[in-house]
């Protein structure tokens, strides 16, 4: 039986390998339009910038090292043209000679992945894109030079640009309509990404749109000119449907191709994977699209299970990614709180801002965790970190608990390694389960930072238990000091009323609120405190 398999990265690759080790007679051919396969595509930025300096260490794989190893037939430089399904062949087309012929399958794989958005502005054929090997060389030729860049987008794909546009000596301006950068983050959680680009010196244009682009630059839609020796489009990914939809299969709402639980297509005979095909969401199973090399890999080690005749289906996605920006890590999983509120979804929002490993061993850094709850169920809906250290095994950790069905309150119970210099005793997702835990059995009750105005309006009075030191550097406004170790002595001194409690980051405001509540007094804990208030004023949710 042959097995045909268009795209020859992740999904693809992943399909063929595997199916290799199931089945030594099968007959599997690989096309890839580019001249590469195997390549390691999240790598390329990081060759543009210089951090991987040798481009072959992005070539994972050749055609003949595969050939070798697995007996595949890989065909670089082989553009699919059309499929034609009542024959079962697709038609192909050598772009190095222009000579074009048919191939029959038994079975045919989509992995054509994603290609980049091309929005409609004049001059745009001048602007660089970043999706295969060949993008790469154009980028770094075009960094020759330049001392000037301007990204549009400012998604994941374009933080990375801009930073190692930035590591090559460029100056840059990241261009993004949105008023934040990366939207995976809430908007509190963004404030320190646009801080460090902002002290590296990248110039972020936030609320802004590129309207032409041209020789020398780029014009916005405020009429101002930057200038721009390199263009970057990182406005984002759509799924590489084309041939997909001119077959005739089914394409869902979004672009992306519709799959079952075995990655069939709406032909038994034609599977998909990667970036090109629609997901299922893990939180409330509609369809999405996230465009992951994890998902696409195991997409394409499940289609092969099942030409083969193993069981297996695929699963939900979390949509669990991280970025670094200049030594920052950025990770999430699950939703955030823009979109749980769009759907009308009850949450719960916890915020920390806890150590990476114990204060005392040298070398912690301050991360930021917020962690979303579904309030009757206990249910992770979701979580982001930002910090120089930690955030990605914290959320790690998350998207695990997540997978296996754990509570927020479970959190706490985890038993996670620790020695002082990789952790803490109380480790910082145990400490979102304590929290959680206080939450749910009503222990505690909490406010947030966007909440706060609102209840000073309503008569709330907002007391901040940080020493007078800490207080005189700055709190909110119309926030009364009273430090925690002088709340009993003083108790008498606090405004009648029901009252809101700050301090740092909230956990010496979780103590005052349990000392009043128990001293009769209407209180709550403003979460996450003094810091993730600050993060907040950046910009609204």
């Amino acid at each position: 039986m042959r097995t045909v398999i268009i795209g020859g990265v992740a999904g693809g690759m992943s399909a063929a390998t595997r199916l290799r080790r199931l089945d030594e007679q099968a007959e599997i051919v690989v096309l890839e339009r580019s001249g590469h396969v195997s390549f390691a595509n999240c790598g390329l930025p990081y060759h543009v910038g210089g951090v991987i300096e040798q481009r072959d260490s992005l070539l994972l794989q050749t055609p003949e090292s595969l050939a070798a190893r697995f007996r595949l037939d890989v065909r670089v430089g082989t553009e699919v043209t059309a499929i034609e399904r009542d024959r079962q062949v697709v038609e192909v087309r050598d772009t190095r000679t222009g000579e074009t012929s048919e191939l029959a399958y038994d079975r045919l794989v989509l992995a054509p992945g994603a290609r980049p958005v091309r929005p409609p502005i004049p001059g745009i054929e001048r602007a660089l894109s970043l999706r295969d090997v060949e993008d790469t060389d154009a980028m770094v030729a075009a960094t020759a030079g330049a001392q000037t860049a301007v990204v549009i987008g400012g998604g994941f794909i374009g933080i990375e640009m801009a930073e190692n546009l930035h590591r090559r000596g460029l100056r840059v301006v990241v261009v993004e309509a949105a008023d934040q950068v990366m939207a995976p983050l809430d908007p509190e959680m963004a404030a320190p990404v646009h801080a460090v680009l902002r002290e590296a010196g990248v110039d972020l244009r936030l609320g802004e749109q590129v309207t032409a682009i041209g020789a020398k630059g780029v014009t916005l839609a405020s009429g101002e000119e930057l200038p721009a020796d390199l263009v970057v489009a990182a406005i984002g990914v759509r799924p590489d449907s084309t041939l997909a939809e001119a077959a005739g299969l089914e394409v869902g709402e979004r672009g992306g191709i519709v799959v079952d639980e075995h990655h069939r297509t709406s032909d038994p005979f034609v599977y998909a994977v990667g970036d090109a095909v629609e997901k299922r969401d893990a939180l409330d199973g509609s369809e999405v699209l996230v465009p992951l090399a994890n998902t696409a890999n195991l997409q394409g080690r499940r289609v092969a299970d099942h030409i083969a005749g193993l069981p297996g289906r695929g699963r939900p996605v979390l949509g669990t990614a991280i970025v670094g920006v200049l030594g920052l890590q950025v990770a999430t999983t699950g939703w955030n709180e823009k979109r749980l509120r769009a759907a009308g979804r009850a949450y719960r929002a916890i915020h920390t801002h806890p150590a990476s490993h114990a204060g005392y061993y040298p070398g912690a850094d301050q991360l930021a965790i917020k962690l979303l709850v579904d309030p009757e169920s206990d249910a992770i809906l979701g979580a982001q970190a930002v910090g120089r250290s930690g955030a990605d095994k914290r959320i790690d950790v998350i998207a695990t608990a997540m997978t296996g069905g754990l509570t927020a309150s479970a959190l706490a119970d985890l038993e996670l390694a620790y020695a002082p210099q990789f952790g803490s005793a109380k480790d910082p997702v145990n400490m979102l389960g304590h929290i959680a835990d206080n939450l749910r059995a009503g222990t505690t009750r909490s406010v947030q930072w966007h909440e706060v105005a609102g209840l000073q309006d309503e008569g709330v009075s907002l007391v901040d238990v940080r020493t007078p030191g800490e207080f005189a550097q700055g709190s909110l406004p119309g926030a009364v000091n009273l430090p925690l170790d002088e709340i009993r002595e003083r108790a008498d001194e606090l405004p009648e009323g029901p009252l809101v409690v700050t301090c740092a980051v909230g956990q010496r405001g979780h103590a005052a609120t349990r000392l009043l509540t128990q001293l009769g007094r209407d209180v709550r804990n403003l979460d996450g405190g003094h810091r993730t208030w600050l993060a907040g004023q950046a910009t609204t949710i």
